[in-house]
């Protein structure tokens, strides 16, 4: 997914490079095309209108032509990329539901299994049993182990490590409110939650700004699509420029969020468990965000780092080994924090 980390410092550069664009174009309307054009209309003032009108109906026919094609949020582009996405009016998009997808990915065809309730499975004949006890895994393509099999998936080598069953919630391209949302809608399906996995990183944190999907807002406040023009859209989706009012509105939500997560596996006496991933080394402005989002609202995590060379050789999802290494680091924070509880009547 091409759509799955945005480059490193992205909210300061693009911050920075926006402004100074907007700057260097705003001096060059004020100083040089202003004196041209006037002395161009002064001259042909029936070409400057003619170019004048070219525009306007330029813009209005671009409008018309964009409104006539079906664009999706901006995670989610491809109506046929495995594994098949379906609406849904309060998540955005889910899983189709009860079907398997095929996937040639790096020589090796890729098997991905939804369940009836949309979890991702080893078969569709063997669905996830909510009355079993269960470790559930939120997340995005990361949990949900793109480009890996089944048995190689982050929830899959923890269930087998520790001998519990999982249900992998994961669905590609959503940001930490979503994901929170459908915890929220499935948790209470499961007799028996053992533990709750979420998962942050500050490389997809710009997905928990978009409002071109239904999303929550301030208070977690369940808000619907934001409809802007076409032209609008397509412009935000090339230049992801945000503004300092929407990144702070983020943080906000995003604590809450992850909150609100944690709040909600204890009040299903799961064992809530937020992993925060770094690929390499992390630069200080990764390193302002995590603090600023996760230590300065004291909301506890465990810090997983990552060869960044363990990725996929055909984009940067992590491959089976940094898999592995995240899964056994999830096995030894959850049997630390499941042996505390323990003594408590656990």
């Amino acid at each position: 997914m091409p759509s799955f980390f945005l480059p490193r410092h992205w909210y300061v550069v693009l911050q920075t490079s926006a402004r100074l664009a907007m700057a260097v174009l705003g001096t060059w309307l004020a100083f040089v095309a202003r004196q041209r054009s006037g002395r161009f209309a002064a001259r042909t003032p029936a070409g400057a209108l003619r170019i004048v009108m070219a525009v306007v109906v330029a813009l209005g026919a671009s409008e018309l032509v964009l409104n006539r094609v079906h664009l999706r949020p901006a995670e989610w582009l491809s109506a046929n990329d495995e594994p098949r996405r379906q609406p849904d009016p309060r998540l955005g998009w889910t899983w189709v539901p009860e079907r398997t997808g095929h996937k040639s990915i790096g020589g090796r065809i890729i098997d991905y299994s939804i369940d009836p309730a949309g979890y991702r499975v080893s078969r569709i004949d063997e669905p996830v049993d909510t009355e079993r006890p269960t470790i559930l895994f939120t997340g995005e393509s990361v949990m949900f182990g793109e480009g890996l099999t089944y048995e190689e998936s982050i929830p899959a080598q923890v269930g087998a490590m520790m001998g519990v069953q999982t249900a992998n919630l994961a669905v590609h391209g959503y940001g930490n409110d979503q994901a929170y949302l459908r915890l929220e809608a499935e948790l209470p399906h499961f007799r028996r939650p053992v533990a709750v996995v979420s998962l942050f990183m500050t490389a997809i944190f710009g997905r928990n700004l978009d409002q071109d999907r239904p999303h929550l807002g301030p208070g977690l406040v369940w808000l619907p699509t934001e409809q802007s023009s076409r032209l609008s859209s397509l412009a935000k989706l090339l230049v992801p420029y945000r503004a300092d009012t929407t990144v702070e509105r983020g943080v906000m939500v995003t604590q809450q969020v992850l909150r609100a997560a944690s709040d909600l596996a204890q009040a299903h006496g799961a064992i809530p468990l937020l992993v925060v991933l770094q690929f390499g080394h992390e630069e200080g402005s990764e390193q302002v965000l995590r603090r600023r989002i996760l230590d300065d609202a004291s909301i506890p995590y465990a810090l997983i780092d990552i060869d960044s060379s363990w990725r996929l050789p055909w984009d940067r999802h992590p491959n089976a080994r940094a898999a592995h290494t995240i899964a056994a680091a999830i096995v030894t924070e959850l049997r630390g924090r499941l042996a505390v509880a323990a003594p408590s009547g656990r």
